[in-house]
């Protein structure tokens, strides 16, 4: 099957998926961040975090956005360490973060297991500009390997600056991620391979993987976005296939 989505809790699920069945894990955790004063943290919800007041959109808020720095490292170390299980040797990993919260991930990725290669950046060009201060345009993909890099496995050239701002049209997650990052950050799966996101969000990585001709495995802990995410994953199966009769491919979903 090109894709399976579960919507679920990520450590529940992760602890139940083989060992080796991903070549990648490609993921965009909730960065628990911007939070100063434990009311800050907890007293906000994600939209209030990364929405702006004026913001024309009513998209729904997630879970998993009230943790402190030490907890937000514990839990990310959890699932790091299981996505380390289940993906092959010499596979690779990228998780995005935000300045505030490099410095724990960075940890979290080096305590399951990783081997930290890395760090690229996404540049955000829409972003706003701050008076009397810098402006904040850009977040970050830590990345590295299970084991030693494998360059004949997967011989690709990847830049590490990505340039992209947020989708406006049709715009679907809070911190959603432009497809078009997303599809060259999915080249770090061999072609063919299987890439794992244990938070999905709204399917923008598996999107992009499908389109690139991988095969992907979701997860998503909030209902609302697990359906968006599986109606999006359909449709990138028709483009890159260019079928429409998916019944005769169709994803398991849980």
């Amino acid at each position: 099957m090109p894709y399976s989505l579960h919507q679920g809790d990520a450590l529940s699920v992760l602890s139940q998926l083989p060992d080796n069945a991903a070549d990648s894990v490609i993921t965009d955790p909730p960065y628990n961040s911007g939070g100063r004063t434990a009311a800050e943290r907890t007293g906000r919800t994600a939209r209030a975090k990364y929405t702006s007041a004026d913001a024309q959109h009513g998209l729904a808020d997630f879970d998993g956005e009230n943790k402190d720095q030490r907890s937000y490292g514990y839990w990310l170390t959890l699932n790091l360490t299981q996505a380390y299980r289940i993906t092959k040797p010499s596979g690779t990993a990228l998780i995005f973060t935000d300045w505030r919260q490099l410095p724990i991930t960075t940890d979290a990725f080096q305590a399951a297991g990783w081997t930290w290669r890395g760090i690229a950046t996404w540049h955000k060009p829409a972003s706003r500009p701050q008076k009397g201060r810098i402006k904040q345009d850009c977040e970050y993909v830590v990345w590295g390997t299970k084991g030693p890099v494998a360059p004949d496995r997967n011989p690709i050239y990847l830049p590490g600056l990505f340039s992209a701002s947020q989708p406006r049209k049709g715009r679907q997650h809070i911190t959603q991620k432009p497809v078009e990052v997303m599809r060259q950050l999915v080249q770090m799966c061999p072609p063919a391979g299987t890439i794992l996101d244990f938070c999905a969000g709204s399917g923008s990585t598996g999107v992009a993987a499908l389109l690139e001709g991988r095969d992907f495995i979701g997860i998503e802990l909030s209902p609302h976005y697990a359906e968006i995410a599986r109606q999006r994953l359909d449709e990138a199966l028709r483009a890159s296939t260019g079928r429409n009769d998916l019944d005769l491919a169709a994803p398991a979903s849980e």
